[in-house]
């Protein structure tokens, strides 16, 4: 894909984006969005083949700044254990933050996750290889001594799970919890549990 043709795509999910905010995801449509850019609709179906191929784009690309989000936290220098609470604790404030500042892109994001179980999965990957970076950083450094690498990524990322998929973070928001001390005790359960492991008998 060219550059040029990139960015056409970005354009037409930034005004699909607009038009969701504006009128909902029911109420927004293929025609609507052209007419917003000024374009024919035919101009978009060189980009996207239905309404549905743009929400699965937006929901994509929330997840590719969602994932740019963490890999700042598996790229950074510092302690590990840091580094992991740092990266947990940004993912689920972008998720209320989200959920607050933009409800209908929210919701658009929580439907496509429940019915695109192949974005998910691909989500899930990169999430979870970027947490395992970490971890591997961390016996580098002699903060961790972990025997599977994979399987620890996979248990952090079961652990929190409930703290940053939107639908746990909408129930909580609507049951007036706040899940940051919950999810800080999980964290600190985690990271003991692998610390612990480096220490040396006594």
């Amino acid at each position: 894909m060219t550059n040029d043709a990139h960015d056409h795509r970005d354009r037409i999910l930034d005004t699909a984006a607009e038009q969701v905010r504006r009128f909902g995801e029911a109420k927004t449509n293929v025609v609507d969005i052209a007419k917003a850019m000024g374009l024919s609709h035919s101009a978009l179906y060189r980009h996207f083949r239905s309404k549905a191929e743009i929400f699965d784009a937006l929901a994509a690309r929330t997840m590719a700044e969602e994932a740019d989000l963490a890999a700042r936290f598996a790229m950074a220098d510092g302690p590990a254990a840091e580094r992991l609470r740092g990266l947990v604790l940004a993912l689920h404030r972008s998720k209320r933050a989200k959920l607050g500042d933009d409800p209908e892109i929210h919701g658009l994001y929580r439907r496509i996750m429940a019915e695109r179980p192949d974005l998910v999965g691909d989500y899930a990957r990169r999430m979870t290889g970027l947490v395992r970076q970490i971890l591997q950083d961390g016996i580098a450094r002699g903060e961790f001594r972990i025997p599977d690498l994979d399987m620890a990524a996979g248990v952090v990322r079961d652990a929190v799970t409930v703290f940053v998929h939107p639908a746990h973070v909408e129930q909580a928001v609507a049951a007036g919890l706040d899940l940051e001390p919950r999810l800080q005790a999980v964290i600190d359960t985690v990271v003991t549990a692998f610390a612990a492991a480096s220490q040396p008998d006594m």
